[in-house]
């Protein structure tokens, strides 16, 4: 599974990276991915919003077996 999740953040990077951000993989366990939003993300009022309508929601549509994301 961690191969298919740096998959998936690979290609959310170049958006993230039009906002001066970034994600980095920190870990997978029971199903939930922990992040970390770096850049411009980590400090960001929205970043809350961008880690679930955006991270998450790619994730998990092109994993299934996702269950929720995590910034760490």
């Amino acid at each position: 599974m961690r191969a298919r999740v740096e998959q998936a953040l690979a290609d959310l990077r170049p958006a993230l990276a039009m906002d001066g951000g970034d994600v980095e993989l920190v870990g997978i366990a029971d199903g939930v991915v922990r992040v970390r939003l770096m850049g411009a993300c980590s400090g960001c009022p929205m970043a809350a919003m961008t880690l679930v309508g955006f991270v998450e929601e790619r994730l998990k549509s092109q994993i299934p077996e996702i269950r929720g994301v995590e910034s760490v």
